[in-house]
């Protein structure tokens, strides 16, 4: 009797409510590893194909991002779900696109009759800017996916920070470093394969 004095006569509203069994939430797991793995082996052969020698130091890079991304979800104890599988294939698109982004660059920086050190180190100094524009304003959403979002809209959210802060690092620095580790071994180099 006590418990019900000054109670308001409200009921509850379910919103959302969701049941997967075992094997059906095992094959949309499985089924999204494989759209993974398909997208990025199309990714790199696409990379491979059109930037050549440099494709391959953007796919070197995103298979550190991948590393990087998988062992940050391992050393928090994250469960690997369909919303945090979206978070890595989205990942692995904005890493393409921020090598692309310096890639083009420095064509562009070729095309001006630059020296190819110089126009390797111009291109990602035009482009770190960008890189980092867009990161931040995408971390933002995150952060509101986050907050307001429900449990599988938030692994989504961390999953895809995790991503961009490890794309930050191995797309500007770890590409960095491969293309002057490539430009140090000659000594005046005449054409940069891009």
């Amino acid at each position: 009797m006590n418990l019900r004095a000054g109670s308001l006569p409200a009921s509850i509203v379910y919103l959302e409510e969701r049941s997967i069994g075992p094997a059906l939430g095992a094959d949309s797991i499985r089924d999204g590893l494989y759209a993974g793995i398909v997208g990025m082996a199309a990714v790199v052969l696409v990379m491979l194909i059109y930037y050549r020698k440099a494709g391959i130091n953007a796919t070197l890079a995103l298979i550190l991002n991948a590393i990087i991304l998988i062992a940050a979800l391992a050393y928090f104890n994250a469960t690997l779900t369909l919303p945090g599988i979206a978070g890595i294939i989205l990942t692995i698109g904005i890493a393409v696109d921020s090598n692309v982004l310096i890639f083009e660059r420095i064509r562009e920086e070729l095309k001006t009759g630059k020296a190819i050190p110089a126009a390797v180190a111009t291109g990602f100094d035009k482009a770190f800017i960008t890189i980092i524009d867009t990161h931040v304003t995408t971390v933002v959403s995150c952060a509101f996916l986050f907050i307001f979002g429900t449990t599988a809209v938030r692994g989504f959210a961390v999953t895809l920070v995790i991503g961009l802060i490890a794309n930050v690092f191995t797309a500007v620095f770890v590409s960095k470093a491969l293309f002057d580790f490539e430009l140090s071994g000659r000594k005046q180099p005449q054409a940069l394969s891009i």
